[in-house]
């Protein structure tokens, strides 16, 4: 098996290609150690000092380190943990995937997601990231950033140059776009 790897627009944060799907639907991301987690490559990689934070993208994963440690270290690590899961056969993710979507939407709603869905976060995705949908109000979309976008020094700049300019070009009803902490 070989593992590809890509810089992201984070520094902190690496993208690793396996070659083979990741995800069969949606996105998943695990923050830290503490919370529960039910990907056992998640787990595997937490183990390794140094790893921050992972996301589960379909054909890829990015792992964010932690501010004190160096990537020259780190990443074959990594991809040893990466290359022996995968090899193992072991699932990837044990509780299903990230539902993005409700038959309750209004229109306005679905619209926001359908764009996002086809038009960003495939952009996103390229760089080892995400974008969720959290909820509209006022005219304001509220976004979750995942994977190397969370943290990353360039997400304000895509969120108002990419994302928002897109969203108000197409529904008139969005005024502006605004992370979710």
């Amino acid at each position: 098996m070989f593992i590809q790897t890509e810089q992201t627009p984070n520094p902190s944060s690496l993208k690793f290609l396996p070659g083979c799907e990741v995800m069969e639907h949606g996105t998943a991301e695990f923050k830290n150690t503490d919370e529960r987690v039910a990907s056992p490559l998640a787990e595997a990689l937490f183990r390794i000092q140094g790893v921050a934070r992972v996301f589960l993208g379909g054909d890829f994963i990015t792992v964010t380190k932690a501010d004190d440690t160096q990537w020259t270290a780190l990443e074959p690590v990594i991809l040893g943990t990466i290359m022996e899961h995968f090899t193992s056969g072991q699932e990837v993710i044990c509780n299903g995937d990230d539902a993005n979507g409700s038959e309750d939407d209004d229109e306005i709603v679905q619209k926001i997601k359908e764009l996002l869905d086809v038009r960003i976060r495939p952009v996103v995705a390229q760089d080892g990231g995400d974008i969720i949908f959290d909820s509209f109000k006022d005219g304001v979309v509220y976004l979750h950033l995942r994977g190397s976008c969370a943290g990353c020094p360039g997400a304000t700049a895509t969120l108002k140059t990419g994302v928002e300019s897109v969203l108000k070009h197409f529904i008139p009803e969005v005024k502006e776009v605004q992370v979710v902490k």
